[in-house]
């Protein structure tokens, strides 16, 4: 079955983040559960995962909005992986409700920061952005009319 989905990737605190997103979002972590790097078996010429690194994500996955699925790993530096956030990704949200809008989008500003307050735009929809507390950037475009 086909699916669209977004891959976040974060150093070393893809738990933490999954975390904040389920507690926004709701739901429950889908696919395997959490993938551990430990849970990667050894294969010759592959280099052993470092002890601290064991525990950190290697896959996660969590159902979002309208089937969308967010989907996340760690990438340490210690494996080879430099991970810089900037300006080149947005998850696009479009809620159905206006009340709905506004939950998420108060639950993902929480320790980030506003970009666009939420307010009526020249297309017709209630539309606002953020950056969250880990960098990730969301906008969320409501087309429900107000009453």
């Amino acid at each position: 079955m086909s699916r669209v989905s977004t891959y976040l990737n974060f150093s070393r605190n893809t738990e933490e983040a999954f975390n904040f997103y389920k507690f926004v979002f709701g739901g429950e972590f889908g696919g395997a559960g959490i993938a551990r790097l430990g849970d990667i078996p050894a294969s010759e010429g592959m280099p052993e995962i470092a002890a601290a690194d064991k525990n950190l994500i290697m896959h996660i996955e969590l159902q979002i909005l309208g089937g969308h699925i967010l989907m996340g790993t760690d990438a340490p530096e210690s494996m080879g992986f430099t991970v810089n956030f900037g300006n080149n990704l947005y998850i696009n949200l479009e809620p159905d409700t206006r009340t709905e809008t506004k939950k998420l989008f108060d639950g993902l500003s929480v320790g980030g920061k506003v970009t666009m307050e939420l307010q009526e735009m020249f297309w017709g929809a209630y539309y606002g952005s953020c950056t969250d507390k880990f960098g990730v950037q969301w906008m969320f475009n409501c087309v429900e009319k107000s009453k």
